[in-house]
């Protein structure tokens, strides 16, 4: 065989490779584009719906995947693969993979009954499946939550959905519960009363519930008080330290007697 026309023969494959190959680069940058548009136009169309983020985000990532899967069907059939026989491949695959990875598919059905029965939504402070932290994002197969000490943890939806739900979101306020140890020989009704009153001037403390003080317990130092402020989640730190420097300012003033450790002493014969 000649040279010359075995030269020829690679330079055309090779040329008509390589412009398939720009070719297919081109399409897959255009359809990035495209899918990004498309998804970005529909959670506008639905925001103005008014709908929460919780189901905008799940809709684009949903919506985000089916494209990406189509746009790869299109370039395999750009590069003259049969796609009515990928499909079938695919199918058949994914048959195998839902059966091998039985607990993907059970992560994908929890993110939908998350989604549509809402026992929490993006923003809400819960504490669920191990976790305790402030919900960023309910994504198809995970949830992702940032916890008090700014740390991202991705918790499986399906372990969500089994496990019991604590959302501290839910209700307009939240009670903070402390207690206050009382010298015996104190006057508790004082106290209590000096408690409320300074508690009352905590900035975020809810008026209705009024603050609970209250005796709780009792020990051999004296009476345990329960001090249980009100607030909102958003603010339950803030009133939790509050709370607690609140406490020591009023048993600390020097107004009532300080609770003294009671020690026994046996007498040796």
């Amino acid at each position: 065989m000649d040279v010359n026309n075995i030269i020829k023969i690679v330079e055309t494959t090779v040329t008509g490779i390589g412009l398939q190959v720009v070719g297919a680069i081109f399409l897959y940058i255009i359809g990035r584009w495209l899918i990004s548009f498309a998804v970005g136009l529909i959670q506008k169309g639905l925001a103005q719906q008014k709908l929460e983020p919780t189901l905008l985000r799940f809709i684009g990532n949903t919506v985000a995947v089916v494209l990406n899967i189509t746009l790869v069907i299109a370039i395999l059939g750009y590069f003259g693969v049969q796609t009515t026989s990928f499909a079938a491949l695919l199918a058949g695959a994914g048959l195998a993979i839902g059966t091998a990875w039985g607990g993907l598919l059970s992560n994908f059905a929890a993110g939908i009954f998350l989604v549509v029965l809402r026992p929490f939504k993006v923003g809400d402070f819960i504490s669920a499946g191990g976790t305790t932290g402030t919900v960023e994002e309910v994504g198809l197969f995970v949830t992702t939550i940032d916890t008090p000490d700014n740390i991202r943890t991705f918790v499986g939806n399906n372990k969500l959905f089994s496990d019991n739900i604590q959302n501290f979101s839910t209700n307009p306020y939240r009670r903070v519960d402390l207690t206050a140890q009382i010298a015996g020989a104190a006057d508790p009704n004082a106290v209590v009363a000096a408690l409320k009153e300074r508690i009352a001037k905590i900035p975020n403390v809810a008026a209705k519930p009024e603050p609970d003080v209250v005796i709780a317990s009792f020990t051999p130092v004296g009476p345990v008080l329960a001090v249980r402020p009100y607030t909102n989640n958003a603010h339950y730190w803030q009133v939790y330290f509050d709370t607690n420097m609140a406490i020591r300012e009023v048993l600390g003033s020097g107004t009532f007697p300080a609770p003294m450790p009671v020690f026994g002493v046996e007498h040796l014969n």
